[in-house]
C-alpha cells in the first residue's frame, strides 16, 4: 500500500492551504492516483472553519497515519522550486523518526520542481513567460524582475538564476531586460549569493527609470511574503514612492497556472519509476 503526499513548507494564511489543496486535487485526476496536499510545518495550526472546516495536515503526522493504516511505501512530492534546506535537512530527519515507529515503510522523495541534473526542461520558465506576457504594458517593452523569497543555500539561489536564463532566451525581444532578484537573505558576506535584493533591484538607473517593471514572481502560492498586502507588495509600493513614474507590475503566481501540474506530474512518475528521485529511505530488515 502507497501513500503520496504533495508537500510544501507550510504557512499560516489559509490561502496557502487553498492552493495547495486545490492542486493536488488536480495532481490526483491527472496521474489517477490518490495525492494528499500536506505541509512539513505550521499550517496544522490553522483554525480548521478558515479552511473549510477540514483541518490541514502536516506530513510527519499524515504519514504516520497512513503507516497505521498500512502504507509501507510513503512519497513525498516536493512542491519546492530547489533543493531547499527543508527537504534535505528537516525531511529526512522526520522520516527517520517516522520509520524508527514503523521499519516496514519505505521513503521515497521526488525531485523538486526544478531537477538541476534532470535535463533542460523549459516548462517552468514557459509557465513564468506565460505570466509575464500578461503582464505587459501594450506599447513598449518593459522591464521584468525574477524575484524568489532568497535562501541561505547556493543551491537554491542557482535554480533562481538558471530560471532567469531560460526566461530571458524565451522572451527575447519582447522585453528590455531580464534580471533575477531575492525578497531577502541572511546578513553576511556568506550569503552574498541572494543578491541583488529586490529592494536594490529596484533602485538601480536600469529598473528605476519611470515606466513598467514587470515582477515575475517565482512563489507558489499566496502567504506573507507573496500574498495581498504581504512583503512584496510593500517592497513595490515604497519602490514606486522613491521612483516618482516607476509602475511595478507583478505578475500570477507560479501555482496558479495550471501547467504546474504537468510538472508535479513528471516528477511523481520519475520517482515511481524509480528514474530520478532526490532521497530514498529503504524499509529496514526486520530486527534490524
Amino acid at each position: 500500500m502507497r501513500a503520496i503526499f504533495l508537500v510544501d513548507n507550510g504557512s499560516l494564511r489559509p490561502q496557502a492551504t487553498h492552493s495547495l489543496r486545490r492542486v493536488a486535487a488536480a495532481l490526483s485526476e491527472q496521474v489517477g492516483d490518490t495525492v494528499q496536499a500536506a505541509s512539513l510545518l505550521h499550517s496544522n495550526k490553522i483554525p480548521a472553519e478558515a479552511v473549510d472546516g477540514v483541518p490541514a495536515i502536516t506530513l510527519g503526522p499524515a504519514a504516520e497515519r497512513s503507516a497505521e493504516a498500512g502504507a509501507t511505501e510513503i512519497i513525498v512530492l516536493p512542491y519546492f522550486f530547489g533543493p531547499s534546506q527543508a527537504l534535505t535537512g528537516y525531511l529526512p530527519e522526520r522520516m527517520a523518526a517516522l520509520q524508527a515507529r514503523f521499519p516496514q515503510v519505505k521513503v521515497r522523495v521526488a525531485q523538486p520542481l526544478v531537477d538541476e541534473r534532470g535535463g533542460n526542461d523549459l516548462r517552468l520558465a514557459a509557465l513564468l513567460a506565460d505570466h509575464v506576457r500578461a503582464q505587459l504594458p501594450d506599447r513598449q517593452a518593459a522591464r521584468v524582475a525574477l524575484v524568489d523569497h532568497g535562501s541561505p543555500l547556493p543551491e537554491v539561489t542557482a535554480v533562481r538564476n538558471r530560471l532567469a536564463g531560460q526566461l530571458s532566451a524565451l522572451l527575447a525581444d519582447d522585453v528590455h531586460c531580464v534580471a533575477a532578484a531575492s525578497m531577502e537573505r541572511r546578513e553576511g558576506d556568506a550569503y552574498r549569493f541572494n543578491e541583488p535584493l529586490l529592494e536594490h533591484l529596484l533602485d538601480t538607473p536600469e529598473f528605476s527609470a519611470s515606466g513598467d517593471v514587470v515582477l515575475a514572481m517565482l512563489f507558489l502560492s499566496p502567504g506573507r511574503h507573496a500574498g495581498e498586502g504581504g512583503d512584496i507588495a510593500e517592497i513595490c509600493a515604497a519602490a514606486e514612492q522613491r521612483h516618482p513614474g516607476l509602475r511595478v507590475r507583478p505578475t500570477a503566481l507560479v501555482g496558479e497556472h495550471p501547467a504546474i501540474v504537468d510538472i508535479l506530474a513528471t516528477r511523481l512518475r520519475q520517482a515511481l519509476d524509480g528514474e530520478r528521485f532526490l532521497l530514498e529511505m529503504p524499509a529496514q530488515p526486520p530486527n534490524a
